[in-house]
């Protein structure tokens, strides 16, 4: 599938480029836009995204897709705070939109706010708050003289939507799935269900499945959120390791979010989200501390800090731990006889 963008929306030049830091957290990209974008108003925050995603989309593509990025490029846009606790706002961009909330971001923007400035750094951990789309995260920053390091955060209230739901797949097939909400939702089912193991078999095997039981959901299941009609979307499949019973042993996953697109990282959202889940079935005490590793082995540490509730549902305050690092800086434009370079997919 190949997929290009309108030749009639305009792009950043080479006087006026778009510069960017990019980083990853567990082997998961994140392009960081530092200048260049243009200001996108409204009152809050998910104003902001709407107002992204109908008037701004084009500069989406050309910053995640070919031939500056690729399909499973993720970015963050800095914006305006509207929140009055919050240091920095950021809207998340992928293959697909704009989600609402990400954790392997959050991890990376903390660093990123220590050492460039947005907050006052402070030894041995920085305070961060982040406003995203789905409410106020908190991030605290390890620093050992000047330096940034490990960064954990405690998210928006996570909780399990429905429980052991049975549903079938366009081949007749049937499966049982939580659905979990971490910022985002998820529906969050054992892959050896359909003979499948995350870690051994084929990507491509586990990313097909994921997107078979996500148009399952969506065919079955209407989603709501106590906060915001805006969140009441399934944002994709994780498929795990069955290991849930054993708080003791790390757990693998791998996450199929927006258009296919595959997480690197453990993803702190669904780390929120299967902690979420865990606790509602109990099998997961608060204190606890599990560890989460992801399709390519890298490591997210979460654990329950606390219970709360969501509107209806009974939820949990989560904690999530990781290490993001630094990988490079650029500055994109377009080439005025580059339609190519306006960004193209191609899968």
């Amino acid at each position: 599938m190949s997929r290009q963008m309108p030749s009639k929306l305009s792009l950043p030049d080479r006087e006026s480029p778009i510069k960017v830091i990019d980083m990853h957290t567990g082997g998961e990209p994140l392009r960081i836009i530092t200048s260049g974008y243009p200001a996108i108003p409204g009152d809050d925050i998910l104003a902001k995204r709407r107002y992204a995603r109908d008037e701004l989309d084009h500069l989406r593509r050309f910053l995640m897709f070919e031939p500056r990025g690729h399909y499973d490029m993720y970015g963050a846009i800095l914006v305006e705070p509207s929140l009055p606790d919050a240091d920095l706002a950021v809207l998340f961009i992928h293959n697909e939109g704009y989600s609402t909330m990400c954790g392997h971001a959050i991890i990376a923007l903390g660093r990123y706010a220590v050492d460039y400035g947005l907050v006052t750094p402070i030894e041995p951990v920085t305070p961060v708050n982040i406003e995203c789309p789905c409410g106020l995260v908190r991030a605290e920053v390890s620093v050992t003289n000047g330096k940034s390091g490990a960064v954990r955060f405690k998210s928006v209230p996570s909780f399990m939507f429905a429980a052991d739901i049975e549903l079938a797949l366009a081949d007749d097939q049937t499966f049982k799935t939580d659905i979990g909400y971490g910022g985002a939702f998820y529906a969050v089912l054992d892959a050896g269900q359909f003979g499948l193991e995350v870690g051994s078999s084929p990507v491509r095997h586990l990313i097909d499945i994921a997107q078979s039981v996500c148009s399952a959901v969506n065919a079955s299941v209407t989603l709501n959120h106590p906060d915001h009609d805006d969140l009441a979307f399934l944002y994709g499949a994780i498929l795990t390791d069955g290991k849930d019973a054993s708080a003791q042993e790390p757990t693998r996953n791998i996450c199929v979010f927006a258009d296919n697109q595959v997480d690197r990282s453990p993803t702190g959202s669904g780390v929120s989200a299967r902690l979420a889940i865990l606790h509602a079935k109990g099998l997961i005490m608060p204190g606890t501390v599990r560890r989460f590793e992801s399709v390519i082995g890298s490591e997210f540490d979460g654990s329950v800090v606390s219970t709360n509730r969501c509107g209806p549902f009974p939820a949990i305050i989560a904690e999530v731990s990781g290490q993001a690092h630094y990988s490079g800086e650029a500055s994109f434009w377009q080439d005025g006889s580059d339609e190519i370079g306006r960004g193209f997919i191609v899968r």
